[in-house]
């Protein structure tokens, strides 16, 4: 699989994402990220629609793919996924997003994902994060105890597990979650935990791997 992994929207290498467009341009968009308690679904549908129409802007064929239709209904995400070719998964609530990854079976569909080498994942913000081993380096930007779906009441911790390492986005940057970001860094050095920090606009692309 390749990732295209922005700290803020679809940040600076907007050329190499359209590079990595795959064959089978149809794309998901998981804004799931966006579903904790006290968010305003209005706001979250504008802000998926116009990231759509942005991702069809670049060549993509993008459609939105909520992980709540798919709960407990892991056959039917695993056909979903498998008729696309790429997955756009927003920022927001990383501790919310992989809840919703885990109720709707997106754990286990990944494990087989990963090794496709025709497959893009992109993504920012939560969206990146969740790829790490753990998630215990993000919870004071992130509150780890909202709980929108009645299926799980305590966090998760455990990450996808593609990187060893924890993302620190909009690491110094014009962005409300900075500071904390700041704070985030600090417990990672304090307790030695690996860790890359992004600024708004920065991306790291890893191929195949």
């Amino acid at each position: 699989m390749t990732y295209y992994l922005s700290s803020y929207k679809f940040g600076n290498k907007i050329e190499e994402l359209k590079r990595l467009i795959p064959n089978n341009n149809r794309i998901g968009h998981i804004n799931n990220s966006r579903d904790w308690v006290g968010n305003d679904p209005e706001r979250a549908n504008k802000h998926q629609n116009e990231e759509i129409e942005t991702l069809n802007g670049f060549g993509f064929k993008a459609e939105p793919l909520d992980l709540k239709m798919y709960f407990h209904k892991t056959d039917e995400l695993r056909h979903k996924i498998n008729s696309l070719g790429a997955l756009w998964v927003s920022g927001g609530n990383t501790f919310v997003l992989r809840m919703a990854m885990k109720l709707s079976g997106f754990d286990d569909i990944f494990e087989d994902l990963k090794h496709r080498d025709d497959f893009l994942y992109g993504g920012y913000s939560a969206g990146i994060c969740v790829l790490s081993n753990s998630l215990e380096s993000i919870e004071i930007v992130d509150d780890p105890n909202n709980f929108p779906y009645k299926e799980i009441n305590a966090p998760i911790y455990k990450g996808l597990g593609i990187f060893n390492y924890a993302f620190m986005p909009h690491y110094d940057s014009d962005h409300f979650e900075s500071e904390a970001i700041g704070k985030e860094i600090q417990r990672c050095i304090d307790n030695k935990w690996l860790f890359k920090a992004l600024r708004d606009g920065d991306v790291i692309i890893e191929e195949q791997i």
